[in-house]
C-alpha cells in the first residue's frame, strides 16, 4: 500500500481507503460476518483511512468502525460525514446545519470515541455553504475538542470552490472516476493551490466499471441502484454517477479492450484515479473481502500513463455529452 500527505495535517494516508456506505445500508444485505470480514482484510491489506456516515444504516457503520478504533493498535483515520439524518428523528428530510452538534454527539457514542478525526458536511447546499456562520459553527467545535479537522463532502464543483474558501476546510469528498471527470478542468489545481485534500468517492461509479454489471442484472429491492436510478431518493450522481446505464454499459465494453493483462477493470479504474496526484485517497466500498483484496491491489500495479489518452477518449465519445455539465 502506498500512502500521501492529507492536507496539512500530518496524516500519511493509505491512497486506497474504505468507503463504509455499503457495511450501513442501501447495497442489499451485507451480514454482520461479512462486515467485520472485510473491515478485518482492509486492516491486513495496509488501508488506515475509513469514511462513513451517520446515515448509513442510522448508524450501523459507524458502529462496526467502534470496533476497529478499539481493537487495532495501527494508527487509523475515520472520517464520518454529518448532517442529513432523519432517522429517529423529528428533523425533515435534507441537510441540517442547526443541529450539528448534536449529531456529532450521537457519532462520538456510536464510534466510542472522545473526538472526531475529520467531520465532513454530509453535501449541504450552498446557500449553507457560502454562510460564514456555517464555519464559525464549525471552528467552536473544534475548539471544545468534539472533532479535530473538518471538511465537506459535495454533489457539484460550485460547492466545493465555495467550501474552500474557508482556510479551515482540510477536504473535500467529490464523485471523481473515469465517466466523472469534471474535476480535472480546474477544481483539482484549485484545491492542489489551497492544500485541500481530495477524497475521491464513487470510483467504481456503483459497480459499473468493475465490468460485472450487464443488461440482465438485478439488484435487490434495497439497493440504490433499483430504486435511485433517476434521483427519486437521492441525488442522481451518486447512483452509476449520474450515467445513463446502457451508455455506461457502451463505455464498459470500449474500456474493457484497454485493460492490462495483470488488471481486472475495477483495477484498471481505481488505477485512472490515483493517476492525478491532486487526489488524496479513492475510497471504494465493498461488500465481501474479496472485492477489498482486488482494490488494495491497485495500489501496487504499475502504472498506466500509456493508457490515459485512451480511456479518457472513451469518456469524451460517451460518456461527457450527457453528464459533463450536471456537476
Amino acid at each position: 500500500m502506498k500512502f500521501r500527505n492529507f492536507s496539512d495535517l500530518g496524516w500519511r494516508v493509505s491512497e486506497i481507503g474504505l468507503g463504509c456506505w455499503q457495511i450501513g445500508w442501501c447495497w442489499g444485505d451485507v451480514s454482520e460476518k461479512d462486515a467485520r470480514d472485510l473491515l478485518k482484510k482492509s486492516l491486513d491489506k495496509g488501508i488506515n483511512f475509513f469514511d462513513t456516515s451517520d446515515t448509513y444504516g442510522d448508524g450501523r457503520s459507524e458502529r462496526f468502525l467502534s470496533e476497529v478504533i478499539k481493537n487495532t493498535s495501527e494508527t487509523i483515520y475515520v472520517t464520518t460525514k454529518l448532517g442529513r439524518r432523519i432517522r429517529g428523528t423529528n428533523y425533515p428530510k435534507g441537510y441540517k446545519q442547526e443541529p450539528m452538534e448534536e449529531f456529532i454527539d450521537r457519532s462520538l457514542k456510536n464510534l466510542g470515541v472522545e473526538r472526531i478525526d475529520l467531520l465532513q458536511l454530509h453535501c449541504p447546499p450552498i446557500e449553507i455553504i457560502s454562510k460564514k456562520e456555517t464555519f464559525e459553527m464549525m471552528d467552536e467545535i473544534v475548539k471544545k475538542g468534539k472533532i479535530a479537522h473538518y471538511g465537506v463532502s459535495v454533489h457539484r464543483i460550485a460547492d466545493a470552490v465555495e467550501a474552500i474558501k474557508n482556510p479551515n476546510v482540510k477536504s473535500i469528498q467529490m464523485v471523481f472516476n473515469i465517466f466523472r471527470q469534471k474535476p480535472l478542468e480546474d477544481f483539482f489545481k484549485l484545491a492542489e493551490k489551497n492544500n485541500v485534500a481530495i477524497i475521491a468517492r464513487g470510483p467504481l461509479a456503483s459497480g459499473l466499471l468493475t465490468g460485472e454489471i450487464n443488461e440482465d442484472t438485478k439488484f435487490a429491492e434495497n439497493d440504490h441502484r433499483n430504486y435511485n436510478i433517476n434521483g427519486e431518493a437521492f441525488d442522481l450522481g451518486d447512483t452509476f454517477s449520474g450515467v445513463n446505464f446502457e451508455k455506461g454499459l457502451e463505455a464498459v465494453k470500449a474500456l474493457k479492450r484497454l485493460v492490462p493483462d495483470n488488471f481486472s477493470l475495477s483495477q484498471l479504474a481505481i488505477k485512472w484515479i490515483l493517476m492525478h496526484k491532486a487526489v488524496t485517497v479513492v475510497i471504494p466500498g465493498a461488500i465481501n473481502e474479496h472485492q477489498v483484496d482486488m482494490n488494495t491491489e491497485s495500489s501496487n500495479l504499475n502504472e498506466i500513463s500509456s493508457l490515459m489518452k485512451e480511456v479518457n477518449s472513451i469518456y469524451e465519445k460517451l460518456i461527457k455529452p450527457d453528464v459533463h455539465h450536471l456537476w
